[in-house]
């Protein structure tokens, strides 16, 4: 679509839902995750698998450059690609198993393999964590590069209320290009293509 309603589809974009972000004890864990959840499963079932896509991020095999320094902050990450803490979470995974996944080494996840999914003219819609990392880097690397994004308010969670309430201020900044929808308006968006 064109901002909010020309001829493009709306394709929900879900931005790592996994356990490392969801489990308390992560040292990375995003404490509203839980109530995300539930609005990030029903608006992949509104959207269906053709129209969804998961995102993972994961460690590099080597850091390099100014993550060499972000890994020795949080060694805890440094696992294999395919560990638990890097999985999609069990009240995901029947949909994303449907559906494609993206995965990367970095904070934002728009490139070649997301817009792979997002044609010009698409909507896309984020939810996911963390609001303040990777749903922030991803909303406004797309924007840049002319997709018009809504970020679902309720679908996501920052590393704190604080910190997620930023997040949303600053892509908020990037209107028309980028901006923040309630769940109502993200279930009309689907709903219309």
């Amino acid at each position: 679509m064109t901002g909010a309603g020309g001829p493009g589809r709306t394709v929900l974009v879900v931005v790592d839902m996994q356990p490392v972000f969801a489990d308390a004890g992560s040292p990375w864990a995003a404490p509203r995750f839980a109530e995300a959840l539930p609005v990030v499963r029903e608006l992949a079932e509104a959207a269906g698998p053709d129209r969804t896509v998961f995102t993972r991020f994961v460690a590099p095999d080597e850091p390099a450059g100014a993550w060499v320094a972000y890994y020795a902050d949080w060694p805890f990450a440094l696992q294999p690609p395919d560990a638990p803490a890097y999985r999609v979470v069990p009240g995901l995974a029947d949909l994303a198993a449907e559906t494609a996944v993206v995965t990367a080494t970095t904070f934002g996840k728009w490139g070649p393999d997301l817009a792979a999914h997002v044609a010009p003219g698409d909507t896309m819609l984020l939810v996911g964590v963390s609001t303040d990392c990777c749903v922030l880097s991803t909303a406004l690397a797309a924007a840049d590069a002319g997709v018009a994004v809504r970020v679902v308010a309720e679908g996501c969670a920052g590393s704190d209320d604080a910190a997620h309430a930023r997040a949303l201020d600053a892509i908020r900044l990037y209107a028309p290009l980028a901006d923040v929808v309630p769940t109502p308006t993200a279930r009309a968006l689907l709903s219309r293509t």
